[in-house]
């Protein structure tokens, strides 16, 4: 986990004291507050200044599971995190099958109308149906505002109430590695030599939890997400048990 001084010298301050303010305002008010939306990166930080703060009552949700970007809860004591009652709404954007209309196409939309790229979470797109997570006091407006995106007229319906596009899909690799070592998966992940994944390393083009990674022998846990400049994101699913050999098998997730 990232220190705090290391945060706010990457310029992270705004967020420490944004996350502060919520947990002061949720204990003297004795009600959820929330700060987002964040993306993967903004959570780490958030995450560390929570565990600084000795705070255990918080839930990140961005409207579905495995959501990219959330809005950060947090929770008086004696209330249990809940994901009804974030201030969030789903909109549901229908059009022509075959349209083509893509991600970048609806983020471009909804940011053209003069809203914050923190109000927008993440955007779920299919063939002729697509779904944006948008903070709750920006929907009506977005919903009486939208006509066309991408040039093609769009029907909308908010709040979305049916079923959305599928999130994020996973490929999965297996390997063998000779130890937890960042250089020895990352290594697996992109399929070259230890000496290639070390080089990336120490050129600052990988992350752990958000986070740079510059030493080579940073250990590697379950659970941890690493970015590869250029290669994409993974996840650790499980390391271990050995083989007969003494190796540790490797599955990893990388998203697609």
């Amino acid at each position: 986990m990232a220190s705090i001084s290391k945060i706010t010298s990457d310029g992270d301050a705004l967020l420490k004291a944004r996350v502060e303010d919520a947990v002061r305002l949720s204990d003297i008010r004795s009600c959820p507050r929330f700060v987002g939306f964040l993306d993967e990166r903004q959570q780490a930080v958030a995450r560390a200044v929570l565990h600084q703060c000795h705070v255990s009552q918080y839930l990140f949700w961005g409207g579905y599971e495995d959501a990219e970007r959330t809005i950060l809860g947090v929770f008086p004591t004696f209330l249990e995190p809940d994901p009804n009652g974030y201030p969030l709404v789903a909109i549901g954007f229908s059009y022509r099958k075959g349209a083509g209309l893509t991600h970048r196409d609806f983020l471009g939309t909804l940011l053209s109308q003069g809203i914050k790229r923190e109000k927008v979470g993440d955007i779920l797109c299919s063939d002729g149906l697509s779904v944006a997570y948008v903070d709750e006091d920006m929907a009506v407006y977005l919903r009486d505002s939208i006509e066309k995106v991408g040039g093609e007229g769009v029907s909308v319906q908010c709040p979305f109430e049916g079923a959305p596009p599928a999130g994020r899909e996973l490929k999965e690799l297996r390997d063998t590695v000779a130890s937890p070592r960042l250089d020895a998966v990352v290594k697996v992940m992109i399929g070259s030599s230890r000496e290639e994944a070390a080089r990336r390393i120490e050129a600052g083009l990988v992350s752990c939890n958000h986070i740079p990674a510059l030493s080579v022998s940073s250990t590697v846990r379950e659970g941890d997400r690493i970015s590869i400049r250029g290669e994409g994101r993974f996840l650790v699913e499980t390391l271990g048990p050995l083989t007969r050999k003494g190796r540790l098998f490797l599955t990893v997730k990388k998203y697609v």
